[in-house]
């Protein structure tokens, strides 16, 4: 069997929101949604990166939701330099779990992953801090090309995936620096990359699926009362 990808709607706070929704074989662990590059720029959610964050999900059991933003292929609106994209995001983070599609149980509460690339990443970060003021923060985050220095990025959870491209020509390696060293979350460069990760997709979905292994790993010891690792991590500093 093979992960079932359609196109849908839902009609959202400036209109419809055209997504793609992958559903994994077997049991569902959760939602990730994931967000495109600048869609004045050509951004769009077939965007490979996009598709090589959604392929990493379903590989864990995770529930793919690629939206277009607004004003791109069927989504509706007019570009809103984040802020309505960040509604639209929360939106289907509220009701895609809800949609009566699902025909096998999901766990309660729903765990929500949130990733971005480039553009993205911007959005993604907002809908994090959002859904941590609402108490239900998001269970994983993936940030890919993250936008520092061209986006005011907010600070992320120190357990955020970060991951840039060394020969990034359009957000400087330094700026992505500066703002993670606010967060104190560690930054993963892939040498040689570009800003699109030409040629490099494998080894960045390798180590989005190592580094969401290694955080399920911490969240399942935090919750048997092992915490042998976590009690090392406390120890050392």
């Amino acid at each position: 069997m093979r992960p079932v990808s359609e196109r849908c709607n839902l009609d959202g706070p400036a209109g419809r929101i055209e997504f793609v929704l992958e559903r994994p074989v077997g049991p569902i662990h959760g939602f990730a949604f994931i967000g495109h590059p600048h869609p004045l720029y050509g951004g769009t959610l077939d965007n490979k990166v996009v598709a090589t964050l959604a392929r990493a999900f379903l590989t864990m059991g995770w529930v793919a939701v690629r939206p277009n933003f607004r004003g791109v292929g069927a989504s509706e609106g007019v570009h809103d330099n984040g802020v309505g994209e960040t509604l639209d995001f929360l939106f289907l983070v509220d009701h895609v779990p809800r949609l009566p599609r699902w025909d096998v149980p999901l766990p309660q509460p729903t765990p929500v992953a949130l990733a971005g690339f480039s553009f993205g990443s911007y959005v993604a970060a907002r809908a994090a801090q959002e859904l941590a003021q609402r108490g239900r923060p998001a269970r994983a985050m993936v940030l890919i090309g993250t936008a520092a220095g061209k986006w005011p990025v907010p600070r992320v959870d120190p357990a955020t995936v970060v991951i840039h491209g060394e020969a990034d020509e359009t957000i400087a390696l330094g700026d992505v620096f500066t703002w993670a060293r606010k967060s104190e979350v560690p930054v993963i460069v892939i040498p040689g990359a570009d800003h699109f990760f030409h040629r490099r997709l494998t080894t960045l979905k390798r180590l989005v699926l190592q580094n969401l292994a290694g955080a399920a790993q911490l969240a399942a010891e935090a919750a048997d009362g092992s915490g042998q690792l976590l009690a090392e991590r406390a120890a050392d500093g």
